[in-house]
């Protein structure tokens, strides 16, 4: 079979176990876990592919796929479904050495060598499936050329008292970077990787090698595909990044970056009004009913949602029932989710087809400072009986 040449193919990391979102990822991958209502948080890497005219992506699973690989599908939903490229999803396979997992994301990407090769690609783009971001990776694309880089890496500028929290790169003025550290103690520098890679194939696929040769290697980028660009003299640069970027990978930063998507004003924006649409595969729903008991302000209420009870900063997903006398603040509800009569909720994540029975509690109205709340978070296709607490902070 005959394939197209591309001058850049993305491969996608979506296998990770998202450990971290506890009961939210123990039947679902990390990147099929819903997100402002209708989405799900592997539709903006794939719908940022498609919006900077990338039309091949490989996406690598690993972990709880099922759920992953019947979501994307075809890629229709993303026009992913060309004949000439479109998404292919790449679990680990058995070769002729036997089966392997991917032991990193390095090792991930050299499994793969063979599916980017048959592009014959100028430059691969690496990116991670659990990121909340809009981004024009064309754009970033250009300066990788025009710089005439082996490896662009994305940064953006975080607080120097976080720093230590992050991969940090060390660059020139002149954006090329002659250091990477791995969460140091003292950075020297602001600008935080955010695991967002354009590398000339070749020289890629040549580290890929070298590393997996290593038996003391980790088969991580950052930890030792960077580091070796870096010592053999290779020309990397940052790309810098502006716009809001979060990383859902923890309960605290799931809820808030929800959050962030309300408001008139919002942090992150949903609604289109930039001009930068987001895909999703998404089955027809009637249109949302509120009954004369409803009170809904600043929220989302997705399609196909019944709601006869109060909502308040809130964001409601697609399918769910909201009883008379029940109250939802601050809160996220996955999808097709009951919430009985005369049911609180506060400061909660609920999870998909979860039913909270006539009236139950589920966590309490906070005024801390965002790291130190306790979000409330109940599992996938849980019952919380009638009349029951649950407390600030617990997971169930």
């Amino acid at each position: 079979m005959h394939f197209q040449k591309k001058r850049c193919v993305a491969m996608l990391l979506a296998g990770g176990q998202g450990s971290r979102l506890k009961v939210l990822t123990e039947n679902t991958a990390k990147p099929a876990v819903p997100f402002g209502g209708k989405y799900r948080i592997i539709d903006f890497p794939l719908s940022n592919c498609v919006n900077s005219n990338i039309d091949t992506v490989g996406i690598l699973t690993q972990y709880q796929p099922l759920e992953l690989n019947e979501y994307i599908g075809n890629g229709q939903p993303w026009r992913l479904n060309s004949s000439h490229g479109g998404v292919q999803v790449l679990p680990p396979y058995a070769g002729s050495k036997g089966a392997e997992w991917y032991k990193g994301t390095a090792n991930a990407i050299y499994q793969n060598i063979p599916f980017i090769s048959r592009y014959n690609p100028d430059n691969v783009l690496i990116l991670s499936g659990d990121h909340i971001y809009k981004m024009d990776y064309a754009q970033m694309l250009r300066e990788h050329e025009k710089n005439g880089a082996d490896c662009t890496i994305a940064v953006r500028t975080v607080p120097m008292e976080e720093a230590s929290r992050f991969g940090i790169m060390n660059t020139k003025p002149d954006g090329t970077i002659y250091e990477f550290e791995e969460k140091p103690k003292n950075p020297k520098s602001d600008k935080a990787s955010m695991g967002i890679y354009i590398f000339r194939w070749e020289v890629l696929k040549t580290f890929l090698e070298a590393d997996e040769a290593n038996p003391n290697s980790e088969n991580d980028f950052g930890k030792n595909i960077i580091p070796a660009l870096l010592n053999a003299g290779h020309k990397l640069m940052a790309y810098e990044f502006e716009g809001y970027w979060k990383d859902v990978g923890t309960i605290s930063s799931l809820w808030e970056a929800n959050m962030e998507t309300l408001g008139k004003d919002p942090a992150f924006d949903l609604t289109g009004k930039d001009g930068i649409k987001i895909y999703a595969r998404s089955a027809a729903q009637p249109s949302t009913y509120m009954s004369n008991t409803a009170v809904v302000k600043d929220s989302f209420v997705a399609e196909g949602c019944e709601v006869s009870g109060r909502v308040e900063h809130s964001v409601v997903s697609v399918g769910c029932t909201i009883g008379e006398g029940a109250s939802i603040e601050n809160s996220v509800i996955m999808p097709n989710v009951v919430v009985e009569n005369g049911a609180v909720i506060r400061h909660a994540i609920i999870g998909e087809g979860v039913t909270v029975a006539a009236g139950a509690k589920i966590g309490e109205t906070q005024t801390c400072a965002v790291q130190d709340m306790q979000i409330a978070v109940v599992g996938k296709d849980q019952l919380v009986e009638a009349g029951s607490v649950i407390a600030p902070g617990a997971v169930i």
